[in-house]
């Protein structure tokens, strides 16, 4: 991506909790020049602790309480991996994670959270559920819910805050469920103030929710709780909320460790000054509190004042926590309990305090400001129209369109040398070579992610999706890589760290990378030149009526995108997730789907910047011939079509419907407005005869059956307007 000044410094923060999320949105409005900021996280979306209630209960829905991380790191202008660190290198300053190769840091921050599951209660991680991590708790929440027993039983082991916010709220939630409440210990809620706690334990009355003290579980089953006693307790879900336990991770890093937790000093460093922590994962020897989630979010502004202090070399901050805070205890309805120096309160007017205190937390990630898009004056005639209303997409949404493309295109000489069977207007050019044909192709993608890793494996799935659509098996590649501005040091790193996931994806198919160019520029790009060998190139104009089309990937990844760069805010979707979904299908190669078409396919091509209209399109043109689409088995991206239906759209959308104009029938839903998306590494489509269609499919457990080829050109005009040969009605 674009940057003003080359990267010097590495600020990697470990963790999406709410000290993080606060030091990403200030790092937004105040970026220091120069560095680079990581997040690390393992999901796209982390909860907000103090909303979880509510939505167990009913009040709030999904995304209402979570804080969407991909979002939040496109303002910040921030680098998100989505992945798990597993260990530090503190030495070499490397960040080991769970599934993709290492990161280097030359300042890091943890904020990872704790758990509250039981790991050594037989039973627990096959049958329990524990509060924390949030997201997980609350996903299999939501699971329950939709096995909707007609009188399920519920046990909550915990009986502290945490454990009887839960328990009222899964009663209210499900009235006619059977909660009970287990303490291991003689008194439930024992860390608030007496007259608090009389209030608690009169709800958990009123509410008939059974509560056991002294109660210690032994055993979970699928279906019960044992008690060291003997006693068994029926339970469809078991929620454990029982204390508060460290991430193993941390104990191999070498840290000073307070009971597993991190040891950090009042300028919330740990004993390495390169690692600084704060939230639930550390233990604050200067000033020893509960955990809380009030602490991370007042430790946030000096975080970040040491962190950006760290890298100036300047004078760090103290962090002094308060000796108390307001407790809004919900219970269950829309009612709180609040406590603070002893003196209770309860009634609907603290819920309403404590939802308005919550809201206004979750609303610093809700709009972000936009910076106001600088506009030339004067301006020659064009220059505005030629900026256009958005920021130019990358990935496969960069290319020129269709129509440009080929009056570029259109003087171009044609091949003189023998060997040369086809040049442009394929997927590659064909090359007659002994024993058969040779295919090239090239492909380069203007970056659409910080993270150049998932871009270099995006980019190799891609261009050797062109090969894999000729029915050639990858032979060699060449890359070209724009690098953006860097230090030597930090350059020589990331065009390592590029070849390296290049590599691997070439080298998964076959192929050997043999080479290639390197420059500096404004931005990351990335591009492979790869050639393929078969006996037999598909091309696109072998569909024949009677054919039918299958699709082997779901469509939207450019409105997807589009979205995440215009940080699109759509009530009902975590948009992080859907990038998230969005990118996975990318690095999916078409290796294996291409094994298995191959053979059988009258013509191939794969899904990219001209959408699934254009390339359909291609395939009628080249062949004579129409089709037949079914709305309703066009598989579509997770968040796609509620994106479309909101108006977010790729840059290149617009030419790839004007491409198509008067030759595709239909009404104009939020479905057809995908058909025109432009698709970075889409999927194959391929016309196979109708008879072994479904022996195909078999194989191919992801790909769909969206249509049929007919014979064309279609007769009439269709939406009043005639055009092309080819046409494609839309049912």
């Amino acid at each position: 991506m674009q940057t003003d000044f080359p990267i010097v410094k590495d600020l990697v923060l470990v963790g999406g909790g709410h000290a993080h999320a606060l030091v990403l949105r200030m790092w937004a409005m105040q970026p220091l020049p120069g560095v680079r900021l990581t997040l690390i996280n393992p999901d796209p979306a982390a909860p907000y602790t103090g909303m979880l209630p509510g939505l167990i209960a009913g009040h709030y829905a999904r995304d209402e309480i979570m804080i969407d991380l991909v979002r939040l790191a496109r303002f910040a202008n921030a680098r998100l991996v989505l992945d798990r660190v597993r260990l530090i290198d503190r030495s070499a300053r490397l960040l080991h994670l769970a599934a993709g190769p290492p990161l280097t840091y030359d300042l890091c921050s943890i904020d990872i959270g704790i758990s509250s599951d039981l790991p050594d209660l037989p039973g627990f991680a096959e049958f329990g559920h524990a509060a924390k991590p949030l997201g997980d708790f609350a996903d299999d929440w939501a699971a329950f819910i939709a096995r909707a027993l007609p009188k399920p039983k519920i046990t909550v082991i915990g009986a502290g805050v945490g454990g009887v916010e839960l328990a009222l709220a899964a009663k209210h939630r499900l009235p006619a469920a059977e909660v009970t409440l287990l303490e291991q210990g003689p008194t439930a809620l024992p860390a608030i103030g007496r007259g608090a706690r009389a209030a608690l334990l009169g709800h958990l009355q009123r509410a008939e929710i059974r509560l056991i003290t002294a109660a210690a579980p032994a055993r979970l089953r699928q279906d019960a709780v044992l008690l060291q006693d003997g006693t068994a307790l029926a339970s469809d879900f078991t929620l454990a909320v029982a204390g508060s336990r460290p991430q193993a991770w941390l104990a191999e890093t070498g840290l000073a460790l307070q009971d597993g937790f991190l040891s950090v000093s009042d300028r919330l460093q740990t004993s390495d000054p390169a690692i600084f922590a704060a939230g639930d994962c550390v233990h604050m020897g200067f000033a020893p509190r509960p955990k809380a989630g009030v602490y991370a979010v007042r430790a946030a502004p000096i975080l970040l004042h040491n962190l950006r202090a760290s890298l100036l070399g300047q004078a760090l901050k103290a962090f002094k926590p308060q000796r108390d805070y307001l407790k809004l205890i919900s219970t269950g309805g829309k009612s709180a309990v609040a406590d603070k120096w002893g003196l209770p309160l309860d009634g609907a007017w603290l819920w309403a305090c404590k939802d308005r205190i919550d809201r206004r937390f979750m609303a610093k990630f809700g709009r972000y400001p936009t910076m106001a898009r600088e506009v030339p004056h004067p301006a020659v005639p064009g220059l505005i129209e030629a900026m256009g209303d958005k920021p130019m997409c990358g990935g496969c949404g960069a290319k020129l369109g269709a129509a440009d493309l080929s009056a570029a295109l259109a003087g171009l000489p044609k091949p003189q040398r023998a060997e040369v069977i086809s040049g442009p207007g394929d997927d590659a050019a064909i090359l007659a070579v002994p024993g058969g044909v040779q295919v090239i192709t090239t492909d380069h993608l203007r970056s659409f992610s910080h993270d150049a890793r998932m871009m270099a494996r995006i980019a190799a799935v891609h261009a050797l999706g062109d090969v894999w659509a000729m029915g050639a098996a990858p032979q060699v590649a060449l890359a070209q890589i724009t690098l953006p501005r860097l230090s030597p040091e930090k350059a020589a790193l990331m065009l390592a760290e590029i070849m390296t996931e290049a590599a691997a994806v070439f080298r998964e198919a076959g192929a050997d990378v043999v080479g290639g160019h390197t420059a500096i520029g404004a931005e990351l790009t990335v591009g492979f030149t790869v050639t393929g060998l078969t006996t037999r190139a598909i091309t696109k104009g072998g569909a024949r009526p009677g054919d039918v089309l299958i699709l082997t990937k779901p469509i939207g990844s450019g409105t997807v995108m589009a979205a995440e760069m215009a940080m699109a805010l759509v009530p009902g979707l975590i948009l992080g997730e859907a990038v998230a979904a969005a990118l996975q299908q990318m690095i999916q190669p078409n290796g294996p789907a291409a094994a298995v078409l191959a053979p059988y396919a009258t013509a191939m091509t794969d899904v990219t910047g001209f959408g699934l209209v254009g390339h359909l399109l291609e395939i009628l043109d080249a062949s004579g011939v129409a089709a037949t689409l079914h709305s309703a088995a066009i598989p579509t991206l997770p968040g796609a079509l509620a994106l479309a239906a909101a108006g977010q759209a790729s840059s290149l959308a617009p030419a790839n419907r004007a491409a198509a104009i008067g030759r595709i029938s239909g009404a104009e839903t939020a479905l057809k407005a995908l058909l025109y998306d432009p698709q970075t590494a889409g999927g194959l489509l391929a016309t196979v005869p109708a008879e072994i269609a479904a022996t195909l499919l078999h194989s191919l457990p992801n790909a769909h059956l969206i249509g049929e080829i007919i014979p064309g050109p279609i007769s009439g005009p269709i939406s009043g307007l005639i055009s092309g040969p080819a046409r494609i009605e839309l049912r």
